[in-house]
C-alpha cells in the first residue's frame, strides 16, 4: 500500500527486473508507460510474473502457474500482517509514504 511515486516507478521496475534476469527468468515484455510502467516475465520453471503499477502509484506483482493438477491446499495458518483485503473490491488507494518511493524527485 505504499505508494510509488511516477519519478520512481521506472527505479522500482529496474530494481525487480535485474533480480528476475539474474535468476534466469525471460523477460517477455516491458512496458513503459509513464503512469502504468510494467514488466512481464517467466520464471526457468514455466511460471508466469509480472510487476504493474495502477491508479495512484500502486504496485501489483501477479504470478500464474503452469498446467498443474488439482490438489488440496490447506488454509494459511498464519495471519496477514496487513490488512488483507479479502471480498473488497475495489481495491483501496494506497495511503503509505515512503521518504524514498514516495519522493517526487528520481
Amino acid at each position: 500500500m505504499t505508494i510509488i511515486s511516477t519519478q520512481r516507478r521506472g527505479s522500482f521496475l529496474g530494481i525487480v527486473e535485474r533480480f528476475w534476469r539474474k535468476n534466469g527468468f525471460w523477460i517477455k515484455s516491458v512496458n513503459k508507460d509513464v503512469d502504468f510502467p510494467a514488466v512481464y516475465a517467466r520464471t526457468p520453471d514455466g511460471f508466469g510474473v509480472s510487476l504493474s503499477f495502477g491508479g495512484a502509484g500502486q504496485a501489483f506483482f501477479e504470478a500464474d502457474s503452469p498446467c498443474v493438477e488439482k490438489s488440496e491446499v490447506a488454509e494459511s495458518t498464519t495471519p496477514p500482517n496487513g490488512p488483507a483485503y479479502e471480498g473488497v473490491y475495489p481495491l483501496p488507494r494506497p495511503t503509505i509514504r515512503s521518504p524514498f518511493w514516495s519522493a517526487g524527485a528520481p
